[in-house]
C-alpha cells in the first residue's frame, strides 16, 4: 500500500511554483463555453413573470394572450391562485418561445390580479420591525460589571448593509430531455452532483438519469447550490413541449433575487484594563437576510474575552431570500468586532496594533500565527512609522491605516477519483467536480502531474460532468483539499496498480520498481532506469485504473486558517470619498498547491472586499417593497480605479506545509471591510460606522463628529 503524504520540499517539482491555469487560454480567447453560451437546435427561450409586489395574494391568472402571441409555445403557471408571495420579483408563471423576444412579450401578455398585504422591506429600525424574533443571547462571565469598572470604555453602532451576490454570469441553465428518461442539464452552478439528485427527485426520474455539465461558470460566490425554482421549471418546460429549453436570469432578477448576504446592525460596549486588556464585550445586534430573517453572526469576532455576551434578533424582511454569501455572517463579525476594537484602543490611548497584539492569546490556538501575521504585514505597509492617532492630520485629504483579523475552517470536502494510465504515457484524472474559475482543473493537474514526475502537458483533467465519480460542492472552501486529496490518494494508487501490471513483463517483483521523476527506476540497480513511456507501454491495451477518495488515508488536508489585512486610504473631508492606496493581505492555508492561484484567489477576495466595503448595497424602497438599484448602473461595483495597490504574502514552509491542503476561497474575503473602515476612520478623525462607505455616509459622520 502506498504511503499517502503529500511529496517533501525536495522532491516537489510543480506543487507549490507558479503555474498559470489551465483554462487561461480558452477564456481569455473566448472560445470557453459557459452555461449561458450554450444553445441546442431546436432550442426555446423562457422568461418568467415576476410580482411587482413584495407582500401580495394572487387572485387571479390569465394566460390565454400569452398563448396566443407569435411565438410562444409553452406558458407554465409556477405559482397559481391562493399563493401569498412573500417579496417583489418572484416568480408566477414562464413562458416559453422560439425567441428571447417572443416569450418576453408573451410575459407581457400574462394578467395576474393581486391583493396587496402589508409589506415591511427596511430593518434599521429594529423598533418598526413588526415580525422581529426574540433575541437570543449568549454570556460569559460578568460583562456589565467588568465594562462599568473598565479603564478604558468604548461604545458604537456599527452597520453593514444587505448586498447582492451579482454574478456576472447569472443563474440558469438549458434544459434537453432524451426520450422522456433522460434528462441533460447544462447549468451554472457550484455543485454538479446536488442539482443532479435535486432536479432528479424534482421530475421524477433517478439522479443517475440526470447528466449535469458545468466545464465553465461565471461566478457564484455560494448562491448556485441549489437546482433552484427555475432549474425545475426549464425542466418541465422542456418535458411538455419536447424540446430544449433556456431559462437564465436577467440581470434585474439576477440582482434581486439570486440571493443576498444579509445585514447586520450591532449595538457594541467594549471595555479594556489601563494595559489595554480587553476585558468585557457587551453587544446587542439584529439583521434580515429576507422573509428567514438572518442567522447571528459570531460576535465577537476571532477573539474570545473572558467576559462577554451578544444577543442577535432575527427581522423577517419582505425582500428576496439570502444565500450562503462567500464566508457567511464573517465579513459582518469581522467588520462590527474589528471596528469596535479600534473603537476601543481609541479610548485606550492605544496603537490598534499594539492593543490587537496585547489580546492576541484571546484568539485561541493559533494566536502564534496570528502575532507572526501582524507583525509581517504591519511591516509590508509600513505600520510603525506610519500610524498615527485620529484627529492628528489636518487638510482636505487625509490619510490613515487600519487593520482586521480573519479566520475560516477549510477541510476538503467528500471528493472521488478516477485515475487512468494509458499505454501512450496518458495519465488522466476523472473527476465530477465543477471548476468555478478559481482554478480547480489546474489544481488536479498540478497533483497528477507531480505524483507520476510527469510534465503538465502529459496529464489530462477530465471534470465538469456528473457521470464523473461524484465530488462535493464547491463551497465552505473545501474545494481544493477535497479534490487535491482524492487525486492524489488516486494517482497514488494508480502509480502501484501500474507498477503491479507492468512488473511480470519486466521480469520483476512490483516491490523492485519505482517510478520517480517521470522514470521507472529498478530498486535493486539490475537493469537501466527506463523512461514513463517506455514503461507505459508495457501496460497494454486496457488502461491501469484506481480510484482514490477524500477523505481517506493519511492527512492531505487539515481545517483552520487565519489571516490579516492592513488598508492605506484616504479620506477626503470635503466630498466625503474614500481612496484606497495600498491593501496588505497575509495569508496561511497549510500547503499552497499552486501559488499563483493562491495569490490570485486572495486578490480577487480584496477586490470584492474594497466593492462591498465602499459601494454595494441593495437599496429598498419603503414605499412599494420593489429594490431600486437591481441593474449594473446603481448597483455599483468596483472598477480598476478603485483598488489601489494590493500586497499579497502567502505564509508558507515549516509549520504550515505539514498540515495539508486548506481552502483558502472564503477567508481573505472576510476582512478588507473591516480594515477600510478601520482605516477611514483613522484618517478622517471620526469612527465611520456604515458599510458601503458612501459619500454621504462619510460626510455625515464628519458632520456628526464636528470635524472640519
Amino acid at each position: 500500500m502506498p504511503e499517502y503524504i503529500w511529496p517533501q520540499a525536495a522532491d516537489r517539482r510543480l506543487i507549490g511554483s507558479r503555474v498559470s491555469r489551465l483554462d487561461g487560454p480558452v477564456k481569455a480567447t473566448g472560445r470557453a463555453r459557459y452555461a449561458y453560451d450554450t444553445n441546442r437546435r431546436g432550442m426555446l427561450w423562457a422568461i418568467m413573470v415576476q410580482s411587482p409586489h413584495a407582500h401580495a395574494r394572487i387572485t387571479a391568472i390569465d394566460t390565454s394572450e400569452a398563448e396566443a402571441t407569435p411565438g410562444v409555445v409553452a406558458v407554465h403557471i409556477i405559482q397559481d391562485v391562493g399563493t401569498e408571495i412573500q417579496w417583489a420579483h418572484d416568480e408566477i408563471v414562464a413562458v416559453a418561445a422560439t425567441s428571447e423576444e417572443a416569450a418576453r412579450d408573451g410575459a407581457a401578455a400574462v394578467k395576474i390580479d393581486y391583493e396587496v398585504l402589508p409589506h415591511f422591506v427596511t430593518e434599521r429600525n429594529l423598533q418598526a420591525a413588526p415580525d422581529a424574533q426574540p433575541a437570543q443571547a449568549e454570556t460569559t462571565g460578568d460583562p456589565a460589571t467588568a465594562i462599568a469598572s473598565a479603564a478604558a470604555r468604548s461604545s458604537g453602532t456599527y452597520h453593514a448593509a444587505q448586498i447582492a451576490h451579482c454574478s456576472l454570469e447569472s443563474h440558469g441553465q438549458v434544459t434537453e430531455w432524451q426520450d422522456d428518461e433522460t434528462l441533460t442539464v447544462w447549468a451554472s452552478t457550484q455543485a454538479i452532483s446536488g442539482v443532479a439528485s435535486q432536479l432528479g427527485e424534482a421530475v421524477g426520474i433517478p439522479a443517475s438519469n440526470v447528466h449535469v455539465e458545468t466545464q465553465y461558470m461565471g461566478g457564484g460566490f455560494g448562491s448556485k447550490f441549489s437546482a433552484d425554482r427555475w432549474g425545475v421549471v426549464g425542466s418541465e418546460l422542456a418535458r411538455v413541449t419536447g424540446r430544449p429549453i433556456k431559462l437564465m436570469l436577467d440581470r434585474n432578477q439576477e440582482v434581486s433575487v439570486a440571493g443576498a448576504r444579509p445585514s447586520t446592525h450591532v449595538e457594541v460596549e467594549a471595555g479594556a484594563d489601563g494595559d489595554g486588556n480587553v476585558v468585557a464585550w457587551n453587544s446587542r445586534g439584529w439583521g434580515s437576510g429576507g422573509p428567514a430573517g438572518a442567522g447571528s453572526p459570531p460576535i465577537p469576532y476571532v477573539f474570545e474575552f473572558e467576559n462577554q455576551t451578544h444577543a442577535h434578533t432575527s427581522v423577517p424582511t419582505n425582500t428576496g431570500p439570502a444565500r450562503a454569501w462567500r464566508a457567511p455572517n464573517h465579513p459582518q463579525a469581522c467588520f462590527v468586532t474589528m471596528r469596535a476594537l479600534e473603537d476601543l484602543a481609541h479610548e485606550a490611548g492605544m496603537d490598534p496594533l499594539d492593543l490587537f497584539l496585547k489580546n492576541i492569546e484571546k484568539t485561541g490556538a493559533r494566536s502564534s500565527t496570528y502575532a507572526e501575521e501582524l507583525e509581517k504585514a504591519a511591516a509590508l505597509i509600513g505600520w510603525r512609522d506610519r500610524w498615527h492617532p485620529r484627529g492628528e492630520q489636518t487638510g482636505t485629504v487625509r490619510s490613515g491605516l487600519g487593520l482586521a483579523l480573519h479566520t475560516w475552517g477549510g477541510r476538503g470536502h467528500r471528493s472521488n477519483c478516477e485515475v487512468l494510465a494509458y499505454r501512450d504515457g496518458l495519465v488522466e484524472a476523472r473527476i465530477g467536480s465543477q471548476d468555478l474559475g478559481t482554478g480547480t482543473r489546474t489544481v488536479i493537474a498540478i497533483v497528477l502531474a507531480d505524483t507520476f514526475g510527469l510534465a503538465l502537458d502529459e496529464v489530462k483533467v477530465t471534470m465538469g460532468r456528473s457521470v464523473l465519480p461524484v465530488s462535493g460542492a464547491s463551497g465552505g472552501s473545501t474545494t481544493v483539499g477535497g479534490v487535491s486529496g482524492a487525486t492524489r490518494r488516486a494517482a497514488l494508487n494508480a502509480v502501484e496498480a501500474v507498477l503491479e501490471r507492468i512488473a511480470p513483463r519486466l521480469g520483476t517483483e512490483a516491490t523492485n520498481l519505482l517510478l520517480k521523476d517521470g522514470q521507472l527506476h529498478f530498486v535493486d540497480a539490475s537493469h537501466p532506469a527506463m523512461s514513463w513511456k517506455q514503461a507505459a507501454s508495457l501496460i497494454g491495451v486496457n488502461p491501469v485504473s484506481a480510484m482514490g477518495a477524500n477523505p481517506g488515508p493519511g492527512q492531505l488536508t487539515d481545517s483552520g486558517v487565519g489571516g490579516v489585512q492592513m488598508a492605506d486610504v484616504s479620506v477626503d473631508m470635503e466630498t466625503g470619498v474614500v481612496s484606497i492606496n495600498k491593501l496588505v493581505a497575509v495569508q496561511d492555508c497549510g500547503l499552497i498547491i499552486d501559488m499563483k492561484t493562491a495569490e490570485s484567489q486572495v486578490y480577487g477576495a480584496l477586490i470584492m472586499g474594497v466593492t462591498y466595503a465602499l459601494t454595494e448595497e441593495r437599496v429598498f424602497d419603503p414605499l412599494t417593497g420593489r429594490m431600486l438599484n437591481a441593474d449594473m448602473e446603481f448597483y455599483k461595483l468596483a472598477g480598476i480605479a478603485d483598488v489601489g495597490e494590493m500586497v499579497v504574502h502567502m505564509m508558507t514552509g515549516p509549520g504550515y506545509d505539514e498540515r495539508g491542503v486548506i481552502g483558502l476561497g472564503e477567508p481573505p474575503v472576510i476582512a478588507p471591510g473591516a480594515a477600510i473602515a478601520n482605516a477611514a476612520t483613522n484618517a478622517a478623525g471620526v469612527p465611520i460606522n456604515e458599510m458601503p462607505m458612501t459619500p454621504e455616509r462619510v460626510l455625515a459622520a464628519i458632520e456628526a463628529g464636528g470635524m472640519a
